[in-house]
C-alpha cells in the first residue's frame, strides 16, 4: 500500500533516518526504565512522576538529543551499512559524545547525576539496546530487500564484455538486474551470449517503453568504458521516466573520498527523479492520511451524487479505466459515472456539449466531483493528491509519439490534482497543442517538485475548480 520501493530508489536516506530516530527513542526509555528501577520495583515502571524526580531525567533528555542531532548530521552517504565497523564508527563514537556533551551540560548548570555503578550499568545496557537495535535493523534491511521493497530493479546498456563484467562482480543483493540491451550483439554468436547472459537480452532497436514497463525498472546503467559513444543510447532513453546512470568501467579508486559503486566504479546520474528518499516518504505519508481526511469530507457529495446517478441511469456508479502510472505501470482509475451506458468509443475524450454525459452529470464534471473516489486511488498507493494527471494508455502512446519529452511525466506518481491544473489546464485536451502545454506545466513541477509546492498546489486547486469550471 505504501510502495517504498520507490522511496529507496536512490538512496538509503530516508531508512537511515527512520532507524536513528528509533535509536534515540531507545536512549530515551533506557534511562528512563533505569531512572525507576534506580530505587523502584519493576512494578513502577508505569509511574512517570518517579521519572521526573530522577536524577537521571536530564540526562535522558539531552543524551537523546544529542545523539540524534550528532548521527544525522556526521552522515557521511546514503547508503545503510550493515557491518560491524559502521556500528563502532557512527553508533559507538556518536553516543560517547553524546554522553561527553549531556555531561557537560549537566555539570555547568549543577543538575544531580549519580556517578555510581548506576551510572556504569546504564552506559552499559545503553550500549546493549543499541547494538540489539542495530542487529535489528540489519534483519530488517535483508527483509524488505528479499520482498523486493528496497531492490533496485536496473537494465544494463553497452557492449557485451561491459555487461559480462558488471555481472562477473559480487553486487549487493539490492541490486537486482532485471534485463540488458547489447549494442554490439552483431558482433557475437547469440547462442553463446545467452548461455553467458542469464537475462533478457535486447537490442537497440526494440520497443524500450514496453521493456521499462514489463520488467517494473526504476533504473537503466549505461555502460562507459570510454571506448565507445553511449549518445545514441541515451537519445532513446532519455525520453522515459526511468533514472539514468552512466558507469564508468575504467576502474577509479575511491582515493579522493568520491562515492563509487562497490568501491569500484565511478558513476554520476545523468538524469535523477527527484521523487526519492525521506521528502517522498513525507509526501506518501501525507497521501495516506489527506485522503482519508477528503474521504470523510466528501463522504456526504458522493452519496448524494452517486443516488441521481442510480436514479437517472442505474448501475454501475462508478467508472473504471486504465491509466498510465509511475514508470508507465498501468492502474485502474475510479471515477463517479458520468456518462450514458451506451456503446461508445471510451478513448474519445468528452467535449462541449457531449450528448453522452448525463444530465446531472454536466453538474457533477463542472466541479470536479467525478473526481472524488480517485481518492481511493491515492489511499491504495496508485496515485496521489498532487502530480501530472493520468491519462488513457492510448493517449500516452499517442503523444508520445509527437512530443520526445512526454513519457517523462511518469517520473512520479499521477495525481488528483497538478501545477498543470491550477494554471487553467484542466479537462479535454482536443488538440496536440493543449496537450503540450499541459505537460510542459507538468515537466516544470517534476524539475521542481517539494513537499512546500504540493500544498500550494492544494490550496490553489480549490481557487482553480471556481475559476476554471468546465468540461
Amino acid at each position: 500500500m505504501f510502495k517504498l520501493e520507490k522511496v529507496f530508489q536512490n538512496d538509503d536516506s530516508a531508512y537511515i533516518l527512520f532507524t536513528n530516530i528509533v535509536k534515540s527513542i531507545l536512549i530515551y526509555i533506557s534511562v528512563y526504565i533505569f531512572s525507576i528501577l534506580e530505587k523502584n520495583s519493576i512494578y513502577e515502571i508505569p509511574d512517570y512522576e518517579i521519572y521526573l524526580q530522577s536524577n537521571l531525567f536530564h540526562l535522558s533528555i539531552f543524551l537523546s538529543i544529542f545523539y540524534l542531532i550528532l548521527i544525522s548530521l556526521n552522515k557521511r552517504d546514503n547508503v545503510y551499512k550493515r557491518n560491524l565497523i559502521s556500528f563502532i564508527t557512527e553508533d559507538f563514537i556518536n553516543l560517547t559524545l553524546s554522553m561527553i556533551l549531556s555531561l557537560i551540560i549537566i555539570f555547568t548548570l549543577k543538575l544531580n547525576l549519580p556517578i555510581d555503578n548506576i551510572f556504569l550499568y546504564l552506559i552499559i545496557f545503553i550500549v546493549i539496546m543499541i547494538g540489539s537495535a542495530k542487529l535489528f535493523f540489519n534483519s530488517l534491511y535483508e527483509n524488505l530487500i528479499q520482498k523486493n521493497i528496497i531492490q533496485k530493479n536496473i537494465m544494463l546498456v553497452g557492449n557485451y564484455d561491459e555487461i559480462k563484467e558488471i555481472l562477473n562482480n559480487d553486487f549487493d543483493k539490492i541490486y537486482v538486474f532485471k534485463c540488458c540491451i547489447i549494442l554490439d550483439i552483431k558482433k557475437h554468436n547469440l547462442n553463446l551470449i545467452k548461455s553467458e547472459i542469464k537475462l533478457p537480452i535486447f537490442t537497440n532497436d526494440e520497443d524500450i517503453r514496453s521493456i521499462l514497463e514489463y520488467h517494473a525498472l526504476g533504473q537503466v546503467w549505461l555502460l562507459d568504458k570510454g571506448d565507445h559513444k553511449i549518445e545514441n543510447s541515451l537519445v532513446k532513453i532519455i525520453k522515459y521516466s526511468v533514472d539514468i546512470l552512466i558507469i564508468k568501467l575504467n576502474k577509479k579508486y575511491n582515493l579522493k573520498g568520491k562515492k563509487l559503486l562497490i568501491n569500484k566504479y565511478d558513476f554520476e546520474f545523468y538524469e535523477i527523479s527527484r521523487f526519492h528518499g525521506v521528502n517522498l516518504f513525507i509526501k506518501v505519508f501525507l497521501d495516506k492520511i489527506f485522503s482519508l481526511i477528503f474521504l470523510f469530507l466528501a463522504s456526504p457529495i458522493l452519496l448524494i451524487a452517486s443516488i441521481f446517478i442510480y436514479f437517472e441511469d442505474g448501475f454501475p456508479l462508478l467508472f473504471t479505466q486504465n491509466r498510465t502510472g509511475w514508470d508507465g505501470r498501468r492502474f485502474k482509475i475510479y471515477k463517479l459515472r458520468t456518462l450514458k451506458k451506451e456503446n461508445f468509443d471510451k478513448t474519445v475524450q468528452v467535449y462541449q456539449g457531449d450528448k453522452r454525459v448525463l444530465k446531472f452529470g454536466k453538474l457533477i464534471r463542472r466541479y470536479s466531483i467525478d473526481e472524488l473516489p480517485q481518492f481511493f486511488n491515492v489511499f491504495f498507493g496508485d496515485m496521489s493528491i498532487v502530480g501530472p494527471r493520468p491519462h488513457m494508455v492510448e493517449h500516452d502512446i499517442q503523444y508520445a509519439r509527437l512530443f520526445d519529452n512526454f513519457l517523462k511525466r511518469h517520473k512520479c506518481n499521477p495525481g488528483l490534482t497538478g501545477w498543470a491544473q491550477v494554471n487553467g489546464l484542466r479537462g479535454a485536451t482536443p488538440n496536440p497543442e493543449n496537450m503540450k502545454r499541459r505537460m510542459e506545466f507538468d515537466l516544470w513541477y517534476l524539475n521542481n517538485w517539494s513537499i512546500w509546492l504540493d500544498f500550494y498546489i492544494i490550496i490553489k486547486t480549490f481557487y482553480a475548480i471556481l475559476k476554471y469550471k468546465g468540461d
